[in-house]
C-alpha cells in the first residue's frame, strides 16, 4: 500500500475538526499554517507524519525555540502537533502516539494588555474628531465616522473583531438593542448595545450615504473594496494605530484584541459577573475567561480593605 501524503493526513484532520468541533475558518487556517510548518520540518528532516517519533517532536520544538518563537506560540505548535498524531492513532493509522510523553514549553501567566477607562475617552474623542466639520474633506469624515462606530461598538459589546468588521447592515437597523452574534464554532450569543454605540451607528451611516451612496446597497455595515466585501481585520487594526497616536497612545499598545479585554476588564471592575462576561466574551469555557480574574483578585483586596470592621484602611 503506498504512503499517504502528509498533505492529505492533514486535510482528513482538518476536515475532522470542520465536522466534528465546528471549527470556524480562522481557526482552520491557524490550525493548517501549524501543520504545514511541522511537515515542512518533518521533510527536511527525512520524515512524515507517518514516520516522526519522539525525537522528532521534541526536535521540532528545538527548531521553533531557535527561531525565536515565544514560549506561547510553541505551546500552541505543540498543541496542535498533539491533536494531529491523536487523530492519526484514533483513526487507526499509526499504532502510537510519539506525542504522548512530550511536556510542553513552561509558560507564565500572562495577563493580557488593558487600556484604563480614561484612555478608552481619549480614544474615543481622537475618533470623532472632525466627524461634524464641514470643511473637513468627506472622506476624512467618512473614515472618523467608522472608526467612531467601530470603537463605540467594540468597547460596548467585547467583540472579535472578526465578528465586529463582519456586522450586517441590519444590526444598525433593528430596534432591539441586543445583537445576536454568531462566533466561533457556529455559537450564537447576545450582547447588549450602549446607547453611545446605537448613535455612533447612525451618525455614521449619515455620513456613509451622503459620501458614498452606492454604499447603501450591501448587506456589511462596514462596506469595503475587499474580496470579502467588508472592512479587514488588518485595516482596521492599521487605523486604530492612527487614532491611538492622535489620541497620544502608545500604538503597540493599541490594538482591536485590547478594546476586547478592556471591556472584559471594565465590567469585572464594576461587579459584573465572572459568568456574564464570559457568555458576553463568547468563551466556551470559564477557564478562558479567568484570564481576567486578576481584576476580581483586586477588587476583592479593595472590598477587604475598605469594608472591613477591623481593617486600618
Amino acid at each position: 500500500m503506498s504512503a499517504v501524503p502528509a498533505s492529505r493526513l492533514t486535510a482528513l484532520f482538518l476536515d475532522m475538526i470542520a465536522a466534528e468541533r465546528g471549527a470556524a475558518v480562522n481557526t482552520l487556517d491557524a490550525y493548517r499554517r501549524d501543520l504545514d510548518d511541522y511537515c515542512t520540518y518533518l521533510a527536511e528532516s527525512g520524515a512524515d507524519p507517518m514516520s516522526a517519533d519522539t525525537a522528532l517532536v521534541r526536535g521540532y520544538l528545538e527548531d521553533l525555540a531557535a527561531r525565536g518563537f515565544k514560549s506561547s506560540t510553541s505551546a500552541r505548535h505543540l498543541s496542535c502537533v498533539r491533536q494531529f498524531h491523536r487523530f492519526l492513532y484514533t483513526e487507526g493509522r499509526r499504532t502510537e502516539d510519539p506525542t504522548t510523553v512530550i511536556e510542553g514549553p513552561r509558560r507564565g501567566r500572562v495577563l493580557p494588555k488593558v487600556l484604563g477607562m480614561n484612555e478608552v475617552d481619549r480614544l474615543l474623542a481622537a475618533a470623532k474628531e472632525g466627524i461634524e466639520d464641514p470643511g473637513r474633506p468627506a472622506p476624512e469624515r467618512l473614515r472618523a465616522a467608522r472608526m467612531a462606530c467601530l470603537l463605540e461598538t467594540l468597547y460596548a459589546t467585547g467583540l472579535r473583531v472578526s465578528e465586529l468588521v463582519a456586522l450586517p447592515r441590519s444590526a444598525a437597523r433593528g430596534r432591539d438593542p441586543l445583537l445576536t452574534i454568531k462566533g466561533k464554532g457556529g455559537r450564537e450569543r447576545l450582547v447588549p448595545l450602549s446607547e453611545p454605540s446605537r448613535a455612533a451607528m447612525v451618525t455614521y451611516l449619515d455620513v456613509l450615504k451622503q459620501v458614498r451612496p452606492g454604499a447603501a446597497a450591501s448587506t456589511w455595515l462596514f462596506p469595503a473594496d475587499s474580496e470579502s466585501g467588508h472592512l479587514t481585520r488588518q485595516a482596521f487594526a492599521r487605523d486604530l494605530k492612527s487614532v491611538a497616536g492622535a489620541a497620544g497612545l502608545r500604538g503597540d499598545l493599541v490594538s482591536p484584541h485590547v478594546l476586547r479585554h478592556a471591556f472584559a476588564s471594565h465590567l469585572l471592575q464594576n461587579g459584573a459577573d465572572l459568568r456574564v462576561v464570559q457568555e458576553l466574551l463568547g468563551h466556551a469555557d470559564i477557564s478562558t475567561t479567568q484570564i481576567y480574574t486578576h481584576v476580581l483578585d483586586e477588587r476583592t483586596k479593595a472590598m477587604v480593605r475598605d469594608l472591613h470592621p477591623l481593617s486600618d484602611g
